[in-house]
């Protein structure tokens, strides 16, 4: 009897052991989402490559439990949350704010930065000079050279025409002559038609008439080569300033799509355009497509820092203030331990060290 409990509590052990093995085995799915500087990827084909704050924090927590995870690169923010919702992941790391909303779905870690919401717009406004130097430039002086050639051509044609048979309106003098003979191509060609001077000649009227019909022709391309000119001299010259979250409203705002700057946007009422990346929602401000961004601060700072020629500027709107952790699933056995390491982290000054070398 004593010997079958012993079987019996040998095979149950082993039983334990074997069905449990591959549980302690299993390596964490672990998302990676967000923008730089939390989290950079160098190849988007291979995540272990990845490094930034949130990459540098997470190792931290990992090596201090000891677990082996898989990095895995997401995107999407929200794609990544819903992942961890559907069990197809167990973490997501990055520069992930803290909501109502989110914690009503997923559990997070305790934050471990705090951030601004901001706006990045156009830089400074341009200098009296860059207003009129398109009028300086070769398109504009050679419409308006061609066009003077022009007249003073078709008035010496006319002048040569009426001289003999017209000197009361085109006078033998030449000066005088071509004087009247441009005022009336002039005339003529903004169809103003003074009225005050007029061929009687059939040569003049011959020349006046294909005048007429050049100028009906060639006045559109032209006013359209100068109103060209004048829309580079006077559109897109001023910088919209926004000195409160509420002067978005019909403004043209780009934001990442599932990010807290979407949410802000929608509440103070902007036209909002979706942009899948950071770089893209940045590409379409200096494509003049929208008027600001609406994105994280951090990770703002640090793209005007990498790309230091680009005339863009944070302007001073602040949204709100959000936490940012690290989402788990709801079941994590290590949320606790997580917390705990987190604080400490702080306390001894390892979370500043990690955000001053990326940050500053």
């Amino acid at each position: 009897m004593v010997s079958r409990l012993k079987l019996l509590t040998f095979f149950t052990i082993t039983c334990l052991y074997w069905f449990t093995l591959p549980a302690k085995a299993q390596k964490l799915r672990v998302g990676v989402a967000g923008s730089p500087p939390f989290t950079i990827h160098h190849n988007s084909t291979d995540s272990n490559n990845s490094e930034g704050i949130s990459i540098e924090i997470w190792e931290e927590l990992a090596a201090s439990e000891k677990l082996e995870y898989e990095l895995i690169t997401k995107y999407s923010t929200a794609e990544a949350i819903n992942e961890v919702i559907r069990g197809e992941l167990d973490v997501v790391i990055g520069p992930i704010s803290i909501t109502s909303g989110r914690l009503q779905k997923v559990t997070f870690t305790q934050p471990f930065f705090l951030a601004n919401i901001g706006l990045l717009v156009a830089g400074e406004r341009p200098t009296l000079w860059s207003r009129f130097q398109p009028f300086f430039g070769l398109a504009f002086i050679s419409s308006v050279g061609l066009l003077i050639i022009l007249i003073f051509l078709v008035a010496n044609l006319l002048w040569l025409a009426e001289r003999r048979r017209n000197t009361e309106q085109f006078p033998k003098d030449y000066f005088h002559g071509v004087a009247n003979g441009m005022w009336f191509a002039l005339v003529t060609l903004t169809t103003v038609g003074y009225g005050d001077r007029a061929p009687i000649t059939k040569t003049g009227r011959i020349i006046a008439g294909v005048w007429m019909i050049v100028t009906m022709v060639t006045i559109s391309s032209l006013t359209a080569g100068i109103t060209t000119t004048l829309t580079l001299a006077l559109s897109n010259q001023t910088v919209l300033e926004f000195q409160n979250p509420e002067d978005i409203k019909n403004a043209r705002i780009s934001v990442v799509a599932g990010t807290t700057g979407e949410k802000w946007a929608q509440h103070y009422e902007a036209r909002i355009i979706l942009s899948e990346t950071l770089d893209e929602a940045i590409q379409n401000l200096k494509d003049d497509r929208v008027d600001g961004v609406v994105f994280d601060v951090p990770a703002l700072q640090y793209y005007l820092r990498q790309n230091p020629t680009e005339n863009l500027k944070i302007s001073p709107v602040s949204f709100a203030t959000e936490h940012y952790g690290f989402v788990l699933s709801q079941n994590t056995p290590f949320r606790e331990k997580f917390n705990i390491k987190i604080l400490e982290m702080q306390e001894n000054g390892k979370i500043s060290e990690i955000e001053s070398k990326w940050l500053y």
